[in-house]
């Protein structure tokens, strides 16, 4: 029990830290209150650039990572390489991992309105299967240069993320992993539902 209350307690704080609102307020401005309104590295990319966003994908994306890591830490650090987290260490990874994910998108630090999750799952990964998350990103590098635009290598890298796993990992925790994308689309649904003319 100590081992799933550390990972989803760390996890959640870690997740919780608002880059983005830290990054834009160092340069005058809110990300919740301009753009899309989304605390997030696009926003403030549209914003300031990408020299500047960049902490932003830098911290967004660790985030995930330190979480998984503290859940890899708490479980033992049980590792099926080349598939990555295996045994007693899964669960805390995955409950550190998704509690970073609502931590960015409900952090306890900035009023409890942030982003989508999405740095903070690849993140994650990272540590949950880092063959896959190298596909992943070479995926992402791939089509981005095909199509030249980094946007569509991005959604080619995560949404391709499930499949990579599979090459990897048991069925049961890429369906786990499915469960963490599941929330990224709920936070989706929400902006969706919060953009729309009253």
């Amino acid at each position: 029990m100590v081992p799933l209350l550390v990972s989803v307690i760390g996890g959640y704080l870690l997740g919780s830290v608002p880059v983005a609102v830290l990054v834009a307020r160092a340069h005058g401005f809110d990300p919740r209150e301009v753009g899309d309104r989304n605390p997030g590295f696009w926003n403030v990319r549209e914003r300031l650039g990408w020299r500047a966003a960049v902490p932003v994908f830098a911290g967004d994306t660790l985030k995930g990572t330190l979480a998984g890591l503290l859940g890899l830490w708490a479980g033992g650090t049980h590792l099926a390489w080349p598939g990555g987290v295996s045994g007693d260490s899964a669960l805390p990874v995955y409950l550190a991992v998704a509690a970073a994910m609502a931590g960015h998108a409900w952090p306890v630090f900035a009023g409890f309105r942030g982003g989508r999750s999405i740095l903070a799952f690849a993140g994650g990964f990272a540590v949950i299967c880092p063959p896959g998350f190298l596909l992943g990103v070479a995926a992402l590098a791939g089509v981005a240069l095909v199509t030249r635009s980094f946007a569509i290598g991005a959604r080619a890298g995560v949404f391709g993320i499930p499949l990579f796993q599979l090459l990897f990992a048991p069925v049961t925790y890429v369906a786990a992993t499915g469960l963490l994308m599941c929330l990224i689309g709920l936070r989706f649904g929400q902006a969706a539902r919060t953009d729309r003319p009253s």
